[in-house]
């Protein structure tokens, strides 16, 4: 696609503000989300530091050229729930956990990228090419599809969906008409203005209810501001009280717990850093190489961890919001990263952040996710689809991921993305691989 930023530009530095508090908005909800969902007393604002930080580290590793975020993994939340699980009821042996965990899961990259650096990534091609990754990035988006629709129907408020409904549609409506019709700074941050319409529209919506006491009008819950926290709580520093307690049939707990999963979001890593690639126009595997992409996001994930306790992963919406701003530069992400720092000390504007509606983020996520769905199927544009081996390829990815095929093996869970690419590469190898033809194709088609 023709990008306004390349990876390598530096716009000004307002601009640059906008464009990371845009990509800072489109991670968010996720990011906070997973301590959310863990519980245990896990701190959101530590979680948002310890992505920022796992950020920085992954840039450090990719030499500045991979402009993407790193944000809490969701694929790891039966594994967090596992570190707390098997601490019974001591929780600062569980934050230890974390830190543990995370560790095996980086130390799986690092091994990998070793393997990846002496021998090379001709393989990776070979058992995933264009015809396997292209829908997997497809089914990445459209198994968010439900969380989307979800949040912009209201389905976790306590307002009316058809309130809801309005409030994330005008969100919508905004970042569309911005993105098509705008004009040089409205083109490029849709997201920002079209969230801000929305919350506009909320709380409206919100200050007539409170006045009428209706409370289906109540979208935003402005009570989160009576509890404003200023300094985040981070895991390592609940983690050290748990050290006397650890047991090595623990660690091996721990261990089997995050070492499986690790190998899953391996593959999402490459489907990721794939999909970005053809964005982008440069071959990430290549240019700064696999191998540091994999060093980045594990040691990275790790460094996160300690911070926040969420092992943290490539995100989806932040190359969703690549694609649609069409700003590549890397200096915005790293603009990211420290914003997302020094946000998680600001108790007002962390805490305004978290009171969006699920129903305005849902507005953006449709898009969000929709452009993650079509790079993916973009991907498979001079794929030979005339040819049966390539349809029964791309129609089982696309159907076992649309589906839901997922398979859990005690706290280990092959998500619907894991399993649908893992039955894409077995067909693909099954049938004899790809053609010479679009082996060739594969070749070219990120130079193109």
């Amino acid at each position: 696609m023709n990008l306004v930023y390349n990876i390598k530009d530096k716009p000004k530095f307002g601009q640059t503000l906008l464009f990371a508090l845009q990509q800072l908005l489109a991670i968010m909800a996720a990011t906070i989300a997973v301590p959310a969902i863990v519980g245990n007393g896990m701190s959101q604002t530590a979680a948002l530091f310890g992505a920022g930080v796992g950020t920085l580290v992954y840039l450090l590793f990719t030499k500045f050229r991979s402009p993407v975020f790193l944000g809490s993994s969701f694929a790891f939340l039966g594994s967090m729930f596992a570190a707390f699980a098997g601490a019974v009821s001591n929780v600062e042996l569980g934050y230890l956990g974390l830190i543990i965990g995370a560790c095996f899961a980086g130390l799986v990259y690092v091994i990998i990228a070793i393997a990846v650096k002496f021998a090379g990534v001709k393989w990776i091609n070979k058992i995933m090419p264009a015809v396997v990754i292209g829908p997997t990035v497809a089914i990445i988006g459209l198994s968010l599809a439900g969380n989307a629709v979800g949040d912009l129907s209201g389905a976790s408020s306590t307002a009316s969906t058809y309130v809801c409904l309005a409030c994330g549609l005008v969100t919508l409506a905004v970042t569309m008409l911005c993105s098509v019709y705008g004009k040089k700074m409205l083109k490029m941050i849709p997201f920002v203005i079209g969230i801000v319409a929305g919350y506009a529209v909320a709380a409206i919506f919100t200050v007539i209810g409170n006045a009428t006491g209706n409370d289906a009008l109540k979208v935003i819950n402005f009570a989160l501001f009576e509890n404003i926290t200023w300094v985040p709580d981070f895991t390592f520093l609940k983690a050290f009280k748990g050290i006397s307690d650890i047991t090595p049939e623990y660690i091996a707990t721990i261990a089997v717990a995050y070492v499986p999963v690790a190998f899953v979001v391996f593959a999402e890593h490459i489907a990721d850093h794939k999909n970005l690639s053809s964005i982008i126009g440069t071959d990430l595997t290549k240019d700064p190489g696999l191998h540091r992409t994999l060093l980045g996001d594990g040691i990275g994930s790790f460094a996160g961890a300690i911070f926040g306790g969420c092992p943290n992963t490539t995100y989806g919406e932040s190359i969703g919001c690549v694609a649609i701003s069409g700003n590549a530069s890397v200096v915005t992400i790293l603009c990211t990263a420290i914003m997302a720092i020094v946000i998680s000390f600001v108790g007002p504007f962390a805490t305004f952040l978290a009171t969006i509606p699920a129903c305005v983020m849902g507005g953006v996520c449709i898009a969000l996710y929709g452009f993650i769905a079509v790079s993916g199927l973009k991907m498979i544009q001079k794929v030979d689809l005339n040819n049966n081996r390539n349809l029964f390829v791309v129609s089982v990815i696309l159907i076992a991921g649309v589906g839901g095929l997922a398979v859990k093996f005690g706290a280990i869970e092959l998500t619907e993305v894991a399993c649908a690419l893992i039955l894409g590469i077995l067909t693909n190898l099954i049938l004899g691989g790809m053609s010479k033809k679009n082996a060739k194709t594969e070749e070219t088609e990120i130079e193109e």
